[in-house]
């Protein structure tokens, strides 16, 4: 009898481990799936005026279908695969219990036990069984979650940032603004190189503009002379001293970044100005925006500094520039990279930006990438690059007089 009721409780353990197996790619698909979902639907949100723009509704929508019925059929077959654990556990349960009472009859038949012997198993199937029940029930529930925690540790298990403990660390007040890029190789994908020998260097003080056609490795020397990316070999100095013997959070304390993407928080515009700054008066802020030429703006602002930024305030994307650049200017550091910074502003204001710009690079080495060339024509030095390498480099009028790559970029923008 004691057989009996651990074979009926094994076929019970054995489909409830088929079950598991089947029902748990269905669990992980829809995770996946509601991913997807979820992506599409914030993405068709944030661009809605283009779908609108474009009638793109119709098609939007037949997209939405589309994801909402994988969605819906990954559903479907989880809930009803693990919808089948707690009957078919039920159904073991009985069936050990209608068990035991056969071999049980059989047994006192025969006058091996007594009546009482069987219903005492009777008692103790049923309290065997439950439990069972209750495991089942909670494998369903556990099934779910251990699909969510896959996308989650997925993201978890990615490789962490090597730390840095570094002796070596730069003042920025001591800095004198020697950088030096020594065959530079760098590619996002290893077995795929980007930046293949980039050599140069920047003189203090000096005004290093940084051109070439999309693609061809611009905004990426940016990002590895901020150490945001390890490169592959070679060597950038500063004052003599390699990036890879100081900490990222040194090398972004000698560095002012104005980009071509705007980021402005939640908050007031001073706090957005004097970002993470501290001992900054309203009189160093209100003495960079009327550099900059924003204070005029900030005044006709209900609170004038302490006018709150949300996602419902219609700022333009030229007066978020001209507050990024203000931070840019509040921040005391002897490097600064402008990416593209006056391309969101209209011509009247990038002319007065650009004195600005120039009021900032004071006394500063400067990095400018730049599509406009025109805004860079009183650089120090130019470096043209393409594919990843350096193919000449000079000032405008020695760029212009050998009549190359840079000359042709810079006459198909001026062509009459």
């Amino acid at each position: 009898m004691a057989t009996t009721a651990i074979l009926s409780s094994l076929v019970g353990f054995v489909l409830m481990f088929l079950i598991l197996g089947k029902s748990q790619k269905y669990f992980s698909m829809r995770q996946k799936e509601l991913g997807n979902m979820n992506g599409f639907i914030e993405e068709m949100y944030s661009g809605h005026n283009v779908i609108k723009a474009y009638n793109g509704t119709d098609k939007a929508i037949l997209d939405f279908q589309e994801l909402n019925d994988k969605l819906f059929d990954a559903n479907r077959k989880s809930i009803f695969l693990s919808g089948l654990m707690q009957p078919i556990m039920g159904f073991v349960g009985n069936f050990g219990y209608v068990a035991v009472c056969l071999v049980g009859a059989l047994l006192v038949l025969d006058g091996n036990i007594s009546f009482g012997v069987i219903v005492a198993f009777m008692i103790y199937i049923r309290l065997f069984t439950n439990p069972l029940s209750q495991i089942a029930q909670a494998m369903t529930n556990l099934q779910s979650t251990a699909a969510a925690s896959e996308r989650v540790y997925e993201f978890l298990d990615e490789e962490e940032m090597t730390k840095e403990n570094s002796s070596i660390h730069l003042h920025r007040h001591k800095v004198k603004g020697f950088i030096e890029f020594k065959n530079v190789k760098f590619g996002y994908d290893k077995k795929k190189t980007i930046i293949k020998d980039f050599s140069a260097k920047a003189e203090p003080g000096q005004k290093i503009a940084i051109v070439g056609p999309t693609g061809a490795g611009k905004t990426t020397m940016v990002n590895l002379l901020m150490k945001f990316y390890d490169i592959n070999s070679g060597e950038i100095l500063i004052d003599g001293v390699s990036t890879n013997n100081l900490t990222r959070e040194n090398i972004h304390k000698l560095f002012i970044m104005v980009l071509q993407d705007t980021w402005l928080f939640e908050g007031s515009i001073r706090d957005n100005i004097k970002f993470n700054q501290e001992n900054i008066t309203d009189k160093d802020i209100w003495r960079a925006c009327r550099t900059v030429g924003v204070d005029h703006f900030i005044k006709t602002l209900p609170g004038g500094l302490d006018a709150l930024l949300n996602d419902n305030e219609t700022i333009s994307s030229g007066q978020k520039q001209l507050i990024t650049i203000a931070r840019g200017m509040i921040e005391d550091a002897p490097f600064l990279i402008l990416d593209e910074a006056t391309s969101n502003v209209d011509t009247r204001t990038e002319e007065l930006v650009q004195k600005a710009m120039d009021k900032l690079m004071e006394g500063r080495t400067s990095f400018i990438i730049a599509h406009r060339l025109s805004t860079i024509k009183n650089a120090d030095l130019i470096l043209v690059m393409n594919d990843g390498n350096i193919i000449e480099q000079g000032n405008h009028e020695e760029l212009i007089n050998k009549n190359g790559f840079y000359a042709e970029l810079y006459n198909s923008q001026f062509q009459k």
